[in-house]
């Protein structure tokens, strides 16, 4: 029988100086060279159990979701109020999704330097966060707009994004979809009050009372959650769990996503994930399913009101379209633990393009009950691919670096943006909506196409197809 390329090589006895216990650990290394930081539990390092990571992320992605999710159901006041015309507010949307997105690469590689912190990363998106909506209320002209909520909001939401989706990266390496998948659904469905405000209690009257609170509630959410921020030591790894043999076969929690989502074979610094041709991969396969997605999110209640459906049928149909964006999130995290990463975001994306089609068909035969179905598939395809490439990106590069890779990966959505707010707008102009769903349609497609080729980096095929590796000779 084959030597196992995962057997112990060392095994180093130190002493955990970073620890609130200063407990003693051990850096245990396989035979591929990766380093793997044992001993020490979660109550060592934070004083109590890794899961406050996981609720204080998601509370936190809840506050900040209206940016995204609700803006669309308060563009027709905003346009009222300011004499913003309707390609103004999509604009403005588009540059705030260009920031947020972009930001993620560079406020990942100082958190790696070791020159910002989580929480100083959260507590400056914070303050960012509440520029942006008192610049939403109060600036009439445009460009001043697009610089105070696009730029100044969008990097402080991007901020507060990023910072909560490595947290749970880090803190839960050997079962990390169905947590990273239950955090970021909070960025859907927590605009889900928003939503129903800007559509029945937001006008031209009251626009800046609302949008003001708004706010200060993000910025009152995300310091309140940001104390109690803290980063694992690199290459820590839970206590009670073998990562020499994905957990071995004890049955304990974490051993069967091991199973389907092997850990990566070695550390990837950004430069390293690029050169395997996996990271670009994945680059071009989010700016296109984020495109489509950004295009559902920013045209579906102007869609509803032009094919002849009532406010409440196009406000419902986004709620049902934030909600189910985020519990989609979660349902496919914990899916791609039991399925493999791989194969449910293709399936996810798929879904995404057939949705489109859907939309169509349903405002073509003015079917209310038919678009909310559509509505349904379209926000569950439209968010679950974010959990799925933010769980797919340490599972092939490694932890350590996630914040600077997964930046890499994330900083597509920064295009997504711009084809699928600013030009998804024109194409309507130009094709109407039909063209436009039918481009965004094919558009899924082929990005399934593109995610059918990635595989993890240094691991054979076959190793791939039965990732347990064998009991050493």
């Amino acid at each position: 029988m084959t030597a196992d390329p995962y057997a112990a090589r060392s095994e180093t006895d130190k002493t955990a100086h970073s620890t609130a216990a200063s407990r003693p650990y051990r850096e245990v290394t396989d035979a591929g060279g990766r380093v793997y930081r044992i001993g020490e539990t979660d109550r060592d390092i934070l004083g109590h159990s890794r899961k406050l990571m996981v609720y204080l992320p998601w509370m936190t992605m809840m506050a900040i979701s209206v940016f995204e999710y609700a803006y669309g159901s308060a563009e027709d006041t905003l346009s009222h109020a300011h004499g913003w015309t309707q390609s103004n507010t999509f604009w403005i949307l588009s540059v705030w999704v260009f920031f947020q997105a972009g930001i993620a690469f560079p406020a990942g590689w100082l958190r790696e330097k070791g020159v910002l912190t989580a929480r100083q990363a959260m507590y400056a998106g914070s303050g960012m966060c509440l520029l942006g909506f008192l610049a939403l209320s109060h600036l009439d002209n445009v460009l001043l707009a697009i610089l105070g909520f696009g730029v100044i909001g969008g990097i402080g939401a991007g901020l507060v994004y990023a910072t909560c989706i490595n947290m749970v990266g880090k803190w839960f390496p050997e079962r990390r979809g169905a947590r990273t998948g239950f955090v970021n659904g909070g960025f859907a469905y927590g605009s889900l009050p928003f939503i129903f405000i800007f559509n029945y209690g937001f006008d031209t009257a009251n626009y800046h009372r609302v949008l003001d609170l708004i706010g200060c509630y993000i910025l009152i959410v995300v310091v309140g959650c940001a104390f109690f921020f803290k980063d694992p030591p690199k290459n820590w790894w839970p206590a009670d769990i073998d990562p020499l043999t994905h957990g071995g076969g004890g049955g304990r929690k974490g051993t069967g996503a091991l199973a389907k989502n092997p850990p990566a074979v070695r550390q990837f610094t950004p430069k390293e994930a690029v050169r395997t041709g996996m990271l670009p991969l994945m680059w071009i396969a989010l700016v296109m399913t984020a495109g489509v997605s950004i295009f559902g999110i920013s045209f579906q209640v102007d869609y509803a009101k032009e094919v002849g459906f009532g406010p409440l049928v196009a406000a419902s149909s986004m709620g049902v379209m934030a909600v189910i964006n985020g519990i989609g999130r979660g349902v496919v995290g914990w899916l791609s633990d039991k399925w493999g990463r791989k194969s449910t975001l293709v399936f996810v994306i798929v879904v995404l393009g057939l949705a489109q089609f859907g939309v169509i068909w349903a405002g073509d035969i003015k079917s209310e009950s038919l678009f909310l179905v559509f509505a349904f598939l379209s926000g569950f395809g439209g968010g679950a691919f974010y959990p799925l490439f933010a769980a797919l990106t340490p599972d092939y590069f490694g932890e350590n670096y996630n914040a600077s890779n997964y930046g890499l990966v994330y900083s597509g959505k920064l295009i997504s943006g711009l084809f699928g707010g600013g030009l998804g707008s024109m194409v309507v102009a130009a094709w109407g909506y039909d063209g436009a769903y039918a481009l965004a349609g094919a558009t899924s497609m082929l990005a399934a196409a593109i995610a059918l080729l990635l595989r993890q980096p240094g691991r054979p095929r076959s190793e791939a197809a039965s990732p347990q590796p064998q009991a050493a000779a």
